[in-house]
């Protein structure tokens, strides 16, 4: 198949290039409108219990949970003339909306609902709502709102909170943030390109593939908006792998196709010939990070099935473009993938001689290989220790749901959640829990008296009075009770997302209730994600391995080699999230990064990044192994040659797989420079993993154990064998003899 997809390509070069050109102006224009049709949240399922009451209070009990927080800031106090007329107007502005209902205030509210909206300091008061819509256009209405409120009189400050407008400016902060880190990424990439190259023609190459692959996963994002939702954060990813996977796989292809020039084969034998090795690996390569990221589809979740949606697409595009196109560039190019040699000038600066190729047996790469082999014993243990080490911390990991301290401190949201913390402790807007007795018309007052009594909890709110430690202490505030039902409001003193938190969940819900009732809030919320994420995440991780294991086993013929992958990924991994933990779950670096610390992970984050680095992880896997078994099927198969073969695939592809991780890392690391802390998790997580697989464990563990596995790398049953020899994917047979070259593709 790649060959005939090549012999096309470059019988036909300036057609299929046309073609691409058109078809790259198509999906421009039509991925262009993708990000207005993409939704901006997916953190939480419909189905679970946290969503059914939030839905239940926003049609039945006019939003009684606010998702929607203004803090007034007054500096002469909020008792003033001029505060009372401000907070005033603000409740009759959000009061004239639709689509804003459940409207409280320190100035418009009495007795202790009122009395808590106020801080002790005098200076600050709340007004809080809830806006309807659904996560995307409540977070879109809550920056509408909030950019009303940014003229007020003199000494009055309005910032918006609360988890509407919290994940409005997280939005805004990734879009901000991604901008910088793609306009240092490309031109960085652009120039450590021209190094490797040394040619700015062949660099120009993999960014050319890289937009293409980006145009086209933008039209196919654009066309899964037309029948379902796709979450917003899926488009970063987007752009950043796209440009990340093209580059890889042309650097792949690129090199091997110069690598056969220098071997004497005009550019059209050459140009297929490197479509049937390095093309055929980028399809596996392809295939494997494709399946990877398939397996967040099981999640129920859109945030994360977004990300299976545009991981698959632009792995295809990347990985099309990088077959069709680069043969009919190539072949056009010819010697003048060469030209504009920018390490010349480099050369001629500092008076260094023109390098001279040398046969793999003599390379550094080679050197290097052959005594990690000699010492494959001690090698192998201390790599795996350091990798033990590296991942201990992870035993110890925890799982919260993001609120404000995800966003740097000063921005609005943010400085609203510190005083809800700090100022504001027994307001239900974060860290209370509803209850919602559906159908339920009895009297609520012993039960609202047990809620009280449990530990934490500052007061309980229900259709029967305001209780405290036990004790009835005012009357039902109004609309707590109708004809569907009632509901109560547990205020507490501790942190929702933290381990007490959940405690006081399982306490809340212990309480014998005089009705079947449904628990919503923050700390349900974050109970519901985990719960979720935990049920498929076997399914997941079963998954993924399969399908590694399966596509490795078609790819190899062997048993063992496709075992040894997925350990040595999941011991890489281990140490990638043990580091995550040590750096943002316990606060280390946090003050050279510029985090807040909150003691736990988001939950979806390692998830995406444990299917994203599996995938990468196995695409330098797949460039490795291609290499070495050529060279083993080439050789007669002892033992020493299984040796020879290691430390020849690793000579070929060291550089170049070095090279497309430091490429990678630039893409990737550029993230670190975010203001949003899952996002800095995210890139340095997945950079410190491409830059260490590349190296220690594709340099070094990786030969370590294959040469003490000797011949026992390539063994299968013999039924497996015979079922590799009929359905598995064969090395295609060399170039046809040279023939002349056609006018016109000089």
């Amino acid at each position: 198949m790649l060959t005939r997809i090549a012999q096309f390509s470059t019988r036909y070069p300036r057609a299929v290039l046309l073609t691409a050109l058109a078809l790259a102006v198509f999906c421009g224009l039509f991925g262009a409108s993708a990000a207005a049709h993409l939704e901006a949240g997916g953190f939480t399922s419909d189905d679970a219990e946290s969503s059914r009451v939030a839905q239940l209070l926003a049609q039945d009990f006019n939003g009684a949970q606010p998702n929607f927080v203004l803090l007034v800031d007054s500096d002469q106090g909020v008792d003033t003339p001029a505060a009372r007329t401000a907070g005033t107007q603000i409740v009759h502005t959000l009061q004239a909306r639709d689509d804003v209902v459940g409207v409280r205030s320190y100035w418009t509210d009495s007795g202790p609902i009122g009395s808590a909206l106020r801080a002790t300091d005098g200076h600050k008061a709340l007004v809080l709502a809830y806006i309807k819509g659904g996560d995307d256009r409540a977070q879109k209405t809550a920056g509408t709102i909030a950019a009303q409120f940014t003229d007020m009189p003199p000494g009055i400050t309005v910032r918006a909170g609360g988890e509407t407008a919290a994940y409005h400016d997280v939005n805004e902060q990734i879009t901000k943030d991604l901008t910088v880190a793609e306009g240092v990424a490309v031109p960085l990439t652009a120039i450590v390109l021209t190094l490797v190259f040394g040619s700015v023609i062949a660099a120009a190459l993999p960014l050319a593939v890289g937009l293409f692959a980006i145009a086209a996963a933008l039209a196919i994002l654009r066309g899964f908006t037309l029948f379902t939702d796709v979450s917003i954060y899926a488009l970063n990813m987007t752009t950043a792998l796209g440009l990340a996977l093209a580059i890889d796989y042309s650097l792949f292809i690129v090199s091997r196709f110069r690598e056969e020039l220098r071997g004497g084969r005009n550019h059209h034998d050459a140009a297929v010939r490197a479509m049937q090795t390095a093309g055929r690996t980028v399809l596996f390569s392809a295939l494997t990070v494709a399946l990877a990221m398939a397996v967040l589809s099981v999640f129920n979740l859109y945030f994360l099935k977004s990300f299976a949606y545009a991981g698959v697409a632009v792995v295809i595009a990347a990985a099309a473009a990088s077959i069709v196109l680069l043969p009919a560039a190539l072949v056009l190019l010819g010697d003048r993938v060469n030209a504009l040699d920018a390490r010349a000038g480099i050369r001629r600066l500092l008076r260094r001689p023109a390098p001279v190729p040398v046969a793999p047996e003599r390379s550094r790469w080679y050197r290097t290989v052959d005594w990690v082999m000699r010492h494959a014993i001690p090698v192998a243990l201390v790599i795996i220790a350091v990798l033990l080490a590296l991942g201990s911390p992870f035993l110890g990991v925890k799982f919260g749901y993001p609120d404000d301290r995800v966003l740097p401190t000063g921005s609005d949201s943010r400085t609203v959640g510190n005083a809800l913390r700090g100022d504001f402790p027994s307001v239900n807007a974060g860290n209370g829990t509803t209850i919602v007795l559906q159908h339920y018309s009895g009297n609520a007052g012993s039960y609202a008296t047990a809620l009280s009594k449990v530990d934490g909890v500052s007061a309980v709110l229900s259709d029967a009075g305001v209780y405290i430690a036990g004790g009835r202490m005012a009357s039902a505030p109004p609309g707590m009770a109708n004809a569907t039902g009632q509901y109560l409001t547990v205020a507490s003193r501790i942190d929702p997302y933290s381990a007490a938190g959940q405690q006081q969940l399982r306490d809340l819900r212990a309480v014998s209730a005089p009705a079947p009732a449904l628990f919503g809030g923050m700390a349900e919320i974050d109970a519901d994600g985990l719960h979720s994420l935990g049920a498929r995440l076997p399914l997941a991780i079963a998954l993924i391995a399969l399908s590694t294991f399966v596509v490795l086993f078609l790819f190899t013929g062997s048993l063992v080699i496709p075992l040894k992958a997925v350990l040595i990924n999941t011991l890489s991994l281990t140490a990638m999230f043990g580091m995550m933990v040590w750096i943002f779950q316990d606060g280390h670096l946090s003050n050279l990064l510029g985090f807040t610390t909150t003691g736990y992970l988001v939950p979806t984050m390692p998830l995406l990044m444990f299917c994203l680095a599996f995938g990468m992880s196995m695409d330098y896997e797949v460039f490795l192994l291609s290499r070495i078994r050529e060279a083993w099927l080439a050789s007669d198969r002892t033992a020493a040659d299984n040796t020879r073969s290691v430390a020849l695939g690793v000579a070929h592809t060291g550089r170049i797989v070095t090279a497309a991780a430091l490429l990678m890392a630039i893409v990737l690391g550029a993230m670190v420079s975010a203001k949003v802390s899952f996002i800095q998790m995210f890139g340095l997580g997945l950079t410190l993993t491409v830059l260490a697989d590349a190296t220690l464990i594709r340099g070094l563990l990786v030969p370590a154990l294959m040469r003490l596995l000797g011949t026992a790398n390539w063994w299968a049953p013999a039924p497996l064998r015979r079922l590799h020899e009929r359905f598995g994917f064969h090395e295609e047979s060399d170039a046809p003899a040279p023939e002349p070259e056609l006018a016109g593709h000089r």
